[in-house]
């Protein structure tokens, strides 16, 4: 019979279907799970791609898991500081934070995107809130300081780690099936704010709930075996056998930040994670709903 629909919508349709019984036994199998998803990169300057990403986040939430979101910022903030006159300075990959700086990525996190963010869910069906690491302290953060290679620190302003996470706020709003949308950043002891890297903060935070993953959307496929061979990505890695690349030298550059991320989510208490590249339209749920995935899945 569906020979003689070979040049039919039919077999679109079809083919839709058992995509979507693919995902079933996932589906099945992740209800009630909490997933932190570190949201930057191109999936949250480009439109299109900010579109699809908060097309999966809402699916996720209207199927039963319970997404918590957790948003960088860096390019807006580097482009408001340009616009108010001021030069991002850098030290290593990390943004010097004055006093003026801080109160420009206070505004650009807490304010502009987080508050975006919130909205696009809102507006196709999902119910979001926005909180800064700051809400009923959240995030307890001390302050940071950049280790030169002769081993002396570096002051690179307010910059902070997260020192703790009280998460109660997050489990408050998952009970009530809402999505916290989390800006990066906390404060110390003192009062004194800081801003915080996000990939930080989303790792700090999948490990203080517990999480049955903690996604990292980024810019890259995930870990390459052969560096820009796009086809030698691997699929999973052990916490061993990312220590063991790192040394010899695979995981390098950027990408090490990305797995001592993740790295530190699991030891920290967080099931799996996922490097995952954001420009894939639908990268979350090709990664989460299907059997062979698309990035670096990194376990204990």
């Amino acid at each position: 019979m569906l020979k003689n629909h070979a040049s039919d919508p039919l077999l679109a349709h079809i083919a839709r279907a058992q995509t979507l019984i693919e995902a079933l036994p996932y589906i099945r199998q992740f209800r009630g799970a909490t997933v932190v998803i570190k949201y930057g990169g191109a999936a949250m300057v480009e439109h299109e791609l900010e579109t699809l990403v908060i097309q999966d986040i809402a699916l996720m939430a209207m199927i039963g898991m319970k997404p918590v979101v957790v948003h960088g910022g860096g390019p807006e903030i580097t482009a408001l500081l340009k616009r108010l006159g001021k030069q991002a300075t850098f030290i290593d990959g990390h943004r010097v934070t004055d006093e003026e700086t801080l109160d420009v990525a206070e505004m650009v996190l807490a304010g502009k995107i987080n508050s975006d963010i919130v909205m696009d869910l809102n507006r196709v069906g999902a119910k979001a809130i926005g909180l800064s690491g700051k809400d009923m302290g959240l995030l307890t953060a001390r302050k940071k300081y950049h280790q030169n290679k002769d081993g002396s620190h570096h002051d690179i302003g307010f910059v902070g780690e997260v020192s703790s996470v009280q998460p109660e706020a997050i489990r408050i709003l998952q009970q009530h099936d809402v999505i916290p949308v989390i800006s990066p950043l906390g404060v110390d002891e003192h009062g004194q704010g800081y801003n915080i890297n996000a990939d930080t903060a989303a790792a700090a935070i999948a490990g203080a709930l517990q999480a049955d993953k903690f996604v990292l959307l980024t810019d890259v496929q995930g870990v390459l075996r052969e560096r820009n061979d796009p086809n030698s990505l691997i699929g999973s890695l052990n916490r061993q056998e990312v220590e063991a690349l790192i040394a010899d030298g695979t995981i390098a550059g950027g990408m090490i930040p990305k797995v001592r991320a993740c790295t530190s989510a699991i030891d920290a208490g967080c099931r799996k994670t996922h490097i995952l590249d954001g420009r894939i339209p639908h990268s979350l749920l090709l990664e989460l709903f299907t059997t062979s995935g698309i990035g670096t899945q990194i376990v204990p």
